[in-house]
């Protein structure tokens, strides 16, 4: 299977999967379940359970095995988003090409959606089956810990305390291994954990997610400044309107592609140990990288 044809069968895998364990739209209270279901349906790329898929593909698990994860993740991806978004946080109009969840049902709406949305990760993850080194337990630890303060949630907050400040490349670094970095790795840990895979495995599938992740947020801000809003999805130039630092202000716009070069390369290497089994990771890795140009 091609990557174009790889990608398209594993998001089609996860929607389905997604949208058998969310409540119905119809479901009372109702608008709160459309308002849930209009968030994760609203599109995207669906990177992050692609990643746990193909890491338990590289481990020689199974992807049945790694769909509850997979739909974790991208639960608790999707309620940051929400989350994002509303005007107290990034105050921002669009998401993935159409009005932002609290544009369409109000802002008290999607806070009570994003709350949701996180409480259902967990209440998927439950259903992850166990194996003889991971237990339901470290399933649940593993998520939480990336959720909180002082990962996805304490990224949130770096950014918005360096807004309109002149920050370093080091800030950044700090910032996006806790805001963007540390879901996408663990992403890929829980996919790999579904194939009960060995310390070793879990320990390189970690460093392609720490510079995978890092890459990932370069050349999203070199696509911030360098495409459309209507090619995006979201709207373009947002970071520099109000006031945050990027990759491209603090070192310049080719400095950011080399950047972007070197973490994709050293994420490669990360992989190593998989031997041919990670193939289909480094095509995700090479594609990704391909955006920024």
């Amino acid at each position: 299977m091609d990557l174009e044809s790889y990608l398209a069968d594993r998001a089609a895998l996860v929607d389905a999967a997604m949208s058998a364990y969310l409540p119905a739209g119809s479901e009372r209270p109702s608008t709160i379940h459309e308002a849930m279901r209009y968030a994760v349906f609203a599109g995207g790329k669906r990177l992050r359970p692609v990643l746990c898929l193909a890491a338990a593909e590289a481990c020689g698990g199974l992807t049945a095995d790694a769909l509850a994860p997979a739909c974790a993740v991208e639960l608790m991806h999707t309620y940051s988003l929400v989350h994002d978004d509303l005007p107290a946080m990034d105050d921002d109009d669009l998401r993935r090409g159409r009005p932002t969840c609290h544009k369409v049902y109000g802002e008290g709406m999607a806070v009570l959606c994003g709350d949701a949305l996180l409480t259902e990760a967990f209440a998927v993850l439950c259903r992850i089956p166990v194996t003889k080194r991971y237990s339901t337990r470290d399933y649940i630890a593993e998520l939480a810990e990336t959720g909180g303060s002082r990962k996805l949630i304490g990224g949130q907050v770096m950014d918005l305390e360096g807004e309109g400040k002149k920050l370093t490349k080091r800030d950044l670094v700090r910032i996006h291994m806790a805001k963007t970095a540390a879901l996408l790795t663990t992403s890929l840990r829980l996919g790999a954990m579904t194939a009960n895979a060995t310390a070793a495995k879990l320990a390189a599938l970690t460093d392609f997610g720490h510079n995978l992740g890092l890459a990932f947020q370069v050349i999203d801000d070199i696509l911030d400044v360098t495409q459309s809003t209507e090619v995006l999805g979201k709207t373009a130039g947002k970071d520099q309107a109000v006031g945050k630092t990027t990759y491209p202000s603090v070192i310049g716009l080719d400095a950011s592609r080399k950047e972007a070069a070197k973490l994709t390369k050293a994420a490669m290497a990360a992989l190593k140990p998989l031997g041919k089994k990670a193939d289909r990771l480094e095509q995700i890795a090479s594609r990704l990288l391909q955006r920024g140009y």
